[in-house]
C-alpha cells in the first residue's frame, strides 16, 4: 500500500509537457502579479538563445523574457525601453542596448537574443534582421536556481515586480537553447520553417505555470 502511494505521489510530481503550437499566452491586463513560468531541469548555461513572438500595442518599457538566478535577478533578460526606443539584452545584470530597432506596436515581431560566455558578446535579432554585437559580460555561466518569466521582470529572484515593466499583449513560439544559433537557424525559426526547436524551452512540449490572469488562446492570424 505504500509503495502505490509512492509511485502515485511521484507520478503527481512529474513533469507535465504541453503542446502549445498554434496557441499563445494572452496577457489582458497590466498588473504586477500576471505571469507564467517556464520550466526547465537545466540549472547551468555557457551560452543561451531565446526566440519568441510578440504583440503589444504598449508604448512604455515592457519586458519581453526574464531569467534570474539568486546571485543575479537579471540574469538573462530581453526588454524595450521605450525611453530611448531600444531593445535591451542583460546578462548578470549587465545590459548592452540596441537603438533605432523597428518594433512597432500593434504587430507580430519574431525577437531572437544570443549570448556566449567565452566571449561575452550578446546579438538581437529582430524579425530576422541582426544587430551589431555587443560586449555584456564574459568568463562566468548562467547558474544556479533559475526562475524564468514571461510577462513580469524579476527585480528579485522570483519577485520585485513593478506594473510599469509587465508585459500585456501576446507571446507565442517561445524557444530556448543552451547555446547560440547560426543566422540560417534563426532565420528558420523567423520564417516558421522546419528549424530545431528549442532543448531547454520547447514551445510545442512546454513546462508551464499560469499565475493570475493570463490565458491560453488559439494564436490570432490575418485572414486572408
Amino acid at each position: 500500500m505504500r509503495l502505490l502511494l509512492l509511485v502515485g505521489m511521484l507520478t503527481a510530481c512529474a513533469a507535465v509537457t504541453n503542446d502549445l503550437s498554434g496557441k499563445m499566452f494572452t496577457f489582458p491586463l497590466e498588473t504586477n502579479t500576471a505571469h507564467v513560468k517556464l520550466r526547465t531541469t537545466k540549472q547551468d548555461f555557457n551560452a543561451v538563445t531565446v526566440c519568441q513572438r510578440s504583440f503589444t500595442d504598449l508604448q512604455r518599457s515592457h519586458v519581453l523574457f526574464s531569467l534570474a538566478v539568486p546571485s543575479f535577478s537579471n540574469s538573462f533578460m530581453v526588454m524595450w525601453d521605450s525611453a530611448d526606443k531600444e531593445l535591451e539584452i542583460y546578462t548578470h545584470d549587465k545590459n548592452a542596448v540596441f537603438g533605432k530597432t523597428d518594433y512597432k506596436i500593434n504587430t507580430w515581431h519574431s525577437v531572437c537574443a544570443t549570448w556566449d560566455s567565452a566571449s561575452g558578446l550578446v546579438q538581437l535579432w529582430l524579425d530576422g534582421q541582426p544587430s551589431v554585437r555587443k560586449f555584456t559580460s564574459s568568463g562566468s555561466n548562467i547558474t544556479g536556481s533559475l526562475i524564468i518569466m514571461l510577462g513580469q521582470e524579476q527585480d528579485s529572484h522570483g519577485g520585485g515586480f513593478d506594473t510599469k515593466q509587465s508585459f500585456v499583449g501576446m507571446l507565442s513560439d517561445v524557444h530556448m537553447w543552451d547555446y547560440v544559433l547560426s543566422a540560417c537557424q534563426i532565420q528558420k525559426y523567423v520564417d516558421e520553417q522546419n528549424f530545431t526547436p528549442g532543448n531547454v524551452l520547447n514551445w510545442a512540449a512546454l513546462d508551464y505555470q499560469l499565475v493570475e490572469k493570463v490565458m491560453v488562446e488559439n494564436k490570432v492570424m490575418v485572414c486572408i
